[in-house]
């Protein structure tokens, strides 16, 4: 965190006291005998708010903005065309899910347990706040598990996307037929809005649950014999963006370079916080999946609803989380494709995120095995869809 710092003048008595060098005297004395106090200004960081609207604002008045309830691109550093939204591809989207008779056995090797023992180890850490050495160490053993995870299959490759940072986003890709890319992610970052660099920020539920879902969907994926023999139509990846919470900036980074490099990404579904049920069962209302209906592309996002209506066992609900809300904003700002789903309807979401109190204990692991089926059904789906 910085704040602005006023270099006080040191007392005639202190000064003194102790030896001091020359230069450092003379500027002891202008300090004592000067009317005015040099100010270290705070960096300024360059936000959107929405489409063209822009604000500089200072690291504290960001996070003084998502305590608000207000999201945003971070686009400090930018240059104007990765800054500003480009023209979306248009993709034809299967009408109805057509590989039930796969994909159905394989749902029943998800595993709760292992989401659950994946997220406690994932929340001890103190804080995975990306500016932090804890936020480095957490996704160096999240690289590890996804290492594993392939490795264990024999297929696949894993790698670090390096961030200025220090806490790098990580990108497994199963490479198929084409170059034609599917992108599966979740944000591997955590943050307390009060003290980032300080307070502790378990993350559980947002976004650990997002993060051990999509890790649970990749380990049953790579069970199919055609995706390990990269027999798929399509390349299919899974992303744990860093830095999510500072303003996109992981996904921002990683969807700009694959815009720059010609990257063919047909699909991007984002799975942020898909754990927590507490609130939409006390409202009566009943357990469903929050499909996000604004700023996402509209075919994809109908698609999805299909796979939820195979594939799961609870009903999605129509929802809005506003601009920027997540990661797959980035994917859509570079012309990609993509779309959100969530926990439940938006304004039963969990309100202990960004605190001390996003634990583990609050979750529900049932409702997020509903995520990892989602995905699972989603990644083979359009895997082996023939897209023009």
């Amino acid at each position: 965190m910085r704040t602005s710092l006023i270099v006080a003048g040191l007392s005639a008595s202190l000064a003194h006291a102790i030896y001091l060098p020359a230069n450092l005297q003379t500027g002891v004395d202008w300090l004592q005998g000067s009317t005015q106090q040099p100010v270290i200004e705070a960096e300024k960081f360059l936000i959107e708010l929405a489409p063209g609207d822009t604000r500089l604002v200072t690291e504290d008045e960001k996070w003084q903005l998502r305590r608000d309830g207000k999201s945003f691109f971070d686009i400090t550093g930018l240059p104007e065309r990765d800054a500003s939204i480009h023209t979306q591809a248009t993709v034809k989207y299967p009408k109805k899910t057509a590989y039930n008779e796969t994909i159905s056995p394989m749902l029943k090797e998800l595993d709760q347990k292992k989401m659950r023992s994946h997220l406690e180890e994932f929340t001890s850490f103190h804080t995975r706040y990306y500016k932090s050495d804890y936020g480095r160490q957490s996704s160096e053993w999240l690289f590890d598990q996804v290492n594993q995870t392939l490795t264990h299959a024999g297929a696949g490759v894993a790698h670090f996307f390096q961030h200025s940072w220090g806490q790098n986003s990580i990108i497994a890709t199963l490479p198929g037929k084409s170059e034609k890319t599917i992108v599966i992610g979740a944000h591997q970052d955590s943050i307390n809005l009060f003290l980032p660099s300080i307070l502790a920020a378990p993350g559980a539920d947002d976004d650990g649950s997002g993060t051990v879902t999509i890790l649970e969907a990749l380990r049953v994926l790579l069970q199919d014999k055609d995706i390990l023999h990269g027999k798929a139509e399509n390349t299919v990846e899974f992303h744990w963006y860093s830095a999510e919470e500072g303003g996109l900036l992981g996904s921002q980074a990683i969807f700009s370079a694959y815009e720059k490099q010609g990257r063919d990404v047909k699909a991007m579904l984002q799975q942020d916080m898909t754990g927590y049920t507490h609130a939409t069962i006390a409202a009566g209302e009943p357990e469903s999946v929050g499909v996000i209906t604004d700023f996402v592309d509209p075919g994809l996002t109908t698609f999805i609803k299909e796979v939820v209506n195979t594939y799961c066992t609870i009903p999605y609900v129509e929802t809005k989380c506003g601009y920027a809300c997540s990661d797959h904003a980035s994917a859509s700002k570079h012309g990609y494709p993509s779309a959100f789903v969530i926990e439940s309807d938006f304004k039963y979401s969990d309100k202990k995120i960004h605190t001390t109190e996003d634990k583990v204990e609050y979750l529900d692991f049932k409702h997020m095995l509903q995520h990892a089926r989602l995905t699972l059904g989603l990644a083979y789906e359009l895997a082996f869809a023939k897209f023009d």
